[in-house]
C-alpha cells in the first residue's frame, strides 16, 4: 500500500495516462495536414510513402537508446524531456520545404517518438504491476483519445485556414505541459528505483538460471570442454528471442494499421469517397476514434476473455475493414472500413508490450524496448510497400495489405497469454 503522503493507484494511473494522451497529440496534430504537405511538396505516392517511412527510420536508429537513457536519467525525466523534442520535431516538419527536410524532421520525430514509447510503457506497467490490476490498454486508449482530440482540432485548423506552423507550436508546448502535469500526480508511485530495481531483479534472475543451466550441462556431458555457460546464455538468448518474435508480429500488425491510417487514411478518403483535401483528416480521426473505443474497453474484454482471443477477434476486423476500404467508392463505406480497422487494432499493441514486459529473463525496460524496436523494423515497409504497390497498381491494390495484415494477427495472436515467471 502507499505510504502516507504518497500518490494512489487512480490518481498515479492518471498521471500516466497524461503521459500517453500528450504523446498521441502531438504526432496526431500534423497527420490531417499531409494532403497538403503533399500537394505543396509536389511529391508522387512512391515518394510520399519514402518520406512517410522516415519515421519509423527514425525510430530503429534510436533502438539502443531508450533502456540506456531510463537506467541513466530515470523513465520520468526521458518521458518529459523526449516530449519536449517530440514538439520541436513535429514543428519542424510544417516549415518543410522539400521531401528531403520532410524527411529528415520525421526521421527525428521517429527517434524521439520511440524513446518516449518505451519510457512511458515502463512506467505504465510500473504502475500497472504495483496497483494489482489491467490499466495498459486503457493507457493506450488515452493515447489514442490525445490523437483524435488533436487530429479533429487539426483537421479544423486547416479547413478554417489556419497557419500549419504556428498550430503545430502550439500542440508541442501543450503537450509538454500535459506531461509535465502527469508527472506531478504520479508522484513517487512509480519511481524511477522502483523500476530499475525490478529490472535489475529480472537480469540477476537471469544469470542464475544461466549459472544453473551451464553447470548442469557441464556436468552431463563432457564433450563440451568447458564451453557449457557459453552454449546455455546464448540457448537462452535465442529462448528469449523467440518468445519475442511472436508478440512483435502482433504488435507490428497493429502498429501497421496505425501508420497506414496515419499516412494513407487522408489519401484514400480523397480519392476513393471524393472528400475534399481540407476535410481529408476526418478518416483519420474515424480510425483512431473506434481505436479509442476499443482501447477503453479493452481491459475489462482482456480480463474476462484473455488477450488472445481478443487479438483474435481484432485481426477478423482489420481483415474486414480492409476489405471494406478496398471495396468502397462512397463516404459512409469508407469510414465504416476505417472505424473496424481502428477498432481491431485497438488492443494490439497495449497487449504485445504488455506481455513484453512479463517476458521471464528480461526486466521491464529490457522487454519493451526488445519488442518495441523489432515492431518498429516489421513496419518498416509498410509505407513504402503501399506506395510502391499504389504507383504501380492503383491505391486500393496497396492498402489491400490491410487484409494480410489481419490474417496475420489472427495466427498469432494466441501467443499474447504471457504469463510472468
Amino acid at each position: 500500500m502507499p505510504g502516507t503522503g504518497e500518490p494512489r493507484s487512480p490518481q498515479a494511473a492518471v498521471g500516466v495516462g497524461l503521459y500517453f494522451t500528450g504523446n498521441g497529440a502531438v504526432f496526431a496534430a500534423l497527420l490531417p495536414w499531409y494532403p497538403l504537405l503533399v500537394d505543396r511538396l509536389a511529391l508522387s505516392s512512391w515518394q510520399f510513402g519514402l518520406v512517410v517511412a522516415c519515421f519509423a527510420v527514425g525510430s530503429l536508429l534510436s533502438s539502443a537508446l531508450p533502456a540506456a537513457l531510463i537506467a541513466r536519467f530515470g523513465a520520468h525525466r526521458v518521458v518529459i524531456g523526449g516530449t519536449v523534442m517530440l514538439g520541436v520535431a513535429a514543428s519542424a516538419t510544417a516549415w518543410s520545404v522539400n521531401g528531403v527536410m520532410m524527411a529528415v524532421c520525421l526521421l527525428l520525430l521517429g527517434c524521439f517518438d520511440a524513446i518516449v514509447d518505451v519510457a512511458q510503457n515502463v512506467v505504465g506497467i510500473s504502475v500497472q504491476e504495483r496497483a494489482g490490476r489491467t490499466i495498459l490498454s486503457s493507457m493506450h486508449a488515452l493515447w489514442s483519445l490525445g490523437g483524435l482530440v488533436s487530429g479533429a482540432a487539426a483537421t479544423a485548423a486547416a479547413s478554417g485556414g489556419a497557419d500549419m506552423r504556428v498550430w503545430m507550436a502550439l500542440i508541442g508546448i501543450a503537450a509538454v505541459l500535459i506531461t509535465i502535469v502527469g508527472r506531478r500526480l504520479i508522484g513517487g508511485y512509480a519511481s524511477p528505483r522502483r523500476v530499475a530495481d525490478s529490472d535489475a531483479n529480472s537480469e540477476t534472475d537471469l544469470e542464475s538460471e544461466t549459472d544453473s543451466e551451464a553447470r548442469g550441462l557441464t556436468d552431463s556431458d563432457s564433450s563440451l570442454d568447458g564451453n557449457g555457460r557459453d552454449r546455455a546464455a546464448g540457448r537462452s538468448k535465442r529462448a528469449i528471442l523467440s518468445a519475442a518474435l511472436p508478440l512483435a508480429i502482433v504488435a507490428i500488425c497493429g502498429a501497421a494499421v496505425e501508420d497506414i491510417a496515419n499516412n494513407w487514411a487522408g489519401l484514400a478518403a480523397v480519392d476513393f469517397a471524393d472528400v475534399p483535401t481540407a476535410s481529408a483528416g476526418i478518416a483519420f480521426s474515424i480510425v483512431i476514434g473506434s481505436q479509442c473505443l476499443g482501447r477503453f474497453s479493452g481491459d475489462l474484454l482482456v480480463t474476462r476473455f484473455g488477450a488472445g482471443r481478443i487479438a483474435r477477434l481484432g485481426g477478423g476486423l482489420i481483415a474486414l475493414g480492409g476489405i471494406g476500404v478496398v471495396a468502397a467508392w462512397e463516404p459512409v463505406l469508407l469510414l465504416v472500413a476505417m472505424g473496424a480497422l481502428g477498432f481491431g487494432s485497438a488492443t494490439l499493441v497495449p497487449g504485445a508490450l504488455g506481455a513484453a514486459g512479463r517476458l521471464p529473463g528480461l526486466g521491464r525496460a529490457g522487454g519493451v524496448t526488445l519488442v518495441n524496436w523489432l515492431m518498429r523494423v516489421g513496419y518498416l515497409g509498410t509505407s513504402p510497400l503501399v506506395g510502391v504497390v499504389a504507383t504501380g497498381a492503383g491505391l486500393r491494390w496497396g492498402l489491400g495489405i490491410l487484409v494480410l495484415v489481419g490474417i496475420l494477427t489472427m495466427v498469432f495472436a494466441h501467443r499474447l497469454d504471457v504469463r510472468r515467471a
